[in-house]
């Protein structure tokens, strides 16, 4: 593995990878190929733009023509992907997005690999494809998939076109699947960046239902680097799951960011839950410790400093929210029902 092309590099996960491949790997090429839709953003990448080791090219990972000339003039050799509509409210608002890239796309990337016989094909996944996890279990790789959103059920179709890649053609694939990424250059429509940047500017934060909805909130570069691991020591054909290892409600989320922006309770607005709302998620990261891999931050560390990143680069996220994203708020939230507060404890979302 020497020349990447990273699919969606110009998003949030595909940006910080980019920043960390580059960062430990000096003799490493890489090629971000990016549609640019609304979640990808060149100025993530701005801080590499003059790096010679460093392309970008925009383009539609359903594109087959311009994948496969891609790959040729750029000696691509790995496949990294990235490149997927994330977001499950806007897969319930227009499921058709979702289908076309996070199954069509893998299958337009799955193909160009087998077709140049790249050495590796690596696909990022997510910890949703396992669906609600009971109390008392953390999702292991080996276990069945259930997904319940739309988003979630995309990504699933793309785990298992992968597995049958290698199964019938034996391309050379790993698949990891990440718990609740956070930190530099999210989106502002995820609920941390959202709720960080809501707060700053004195407007409520929508909190979904009773927010006893357990998550696991790892730092994206955690995750990077447990992808980087996968890609280097990972047997191929595996699947490996990537988080902190703990999960904590989502209303504990909450108080810890008000907590680090000394910001009022009072902000907290609890409204009708979105359907089909997962109450749990939890993976078990055993598979990749035993690689020698293993997170940096916890659930609350990583929530306090991507707190303060969004303090300290207003000039990133204020154009964003200034944009076309009021359209897309007042969409999911300006009818959305207000609950009674849910008693003495504030809830999150």
């Amino acid at each position: 593995m020497k020349n990447f092309l990273i699919t969606g590099g110009a998003g949030f996960i595909g940006a910080n990878f980019v920043h960390h491949l580059l960062a430990h790997h000096p003799d490493y090429q890489v090629v971000v190929y990016d549609k640019l839709t609304y979640a990808g953003n060149l100025n993530n990448l701005a801080d590499v733009s003059d790096d010679p080791r460093y392309t970008f090219i925009r383009g539609d990972i359903c594109d087959a023509a311009t994948v496969a000339r891609v790959i040729q003039e750029q000696r691509i050799d790995t496949i990294v992907n990235f490149a997927a509509e994330t977001h499950v409210d806007r897969s319930i608002l227009d499921p058709d997005a979702f289908i076309q890239t996070d199954v069509y796309g893998t299958y337009v990337l799955l193909e160009a690999a087998r077709r140049f016989g790249l050495e590796r094909y690596h696909q990022i996944s997510t910890d949703e494809v396992y669906g609600h996890v009971p109390a008392g279990h953390s999702s292991l790789e080996s276990d069945p998939v259930a997904p319940r959103s739309p988003y979630a059920a995309s990504k699933t179709s793309g785990d298992l076109l992968v597995q049958a890649y290698w199964i019938t053609y034996t391309l050379p694939v790993t698949i990891s699947r990440g718990s609740n990424n956070i930190g530099p250059y999210q989106y502002p429509e995820k609920v941390v960046p959202l709720f960080v940047t809501n707060a700053l500017e004195g407007k409520p934060l929508p909190v979904y239902g009773d927010g006893k909805q357990m998550r696991d909130y790892q730092w994206v570069l955690d995750h990077c680097q447990g992808i980087d691991r996968v890609l280097h020591a990972g047997a191929l054909g595996e699947t490996y799951n990537i988080g902190t290892g703990q999960e904590i409600e989502n209303l504990t989320m909450v108080e810890i960011l008000l907590d680090e922006l000394a910001a009022p309770r009072s902000l907290i607005q609890h409204v009708e839950d979105r359907p089909g709302h997962d109450r749990r998620y939890s993976v078990n990261i055993d598979k990749l410790r035993g690689l020698g891999w293993a997170p940096q931050h916890d659930c609350e560390a990583a929530i306090r400093q991507t707190v303060r990143w969004y303090v300290a680069n207003e000039w990133w996220w204020r154009p964003i929210k200034a944009g076309d994203f009021r359209e897309y708020y007042e969409r999911m939230y300006g009818n959305r029902k207000v609950l009674e507060p849910q008693g003495e404890k504030p809830a999150a979302g």
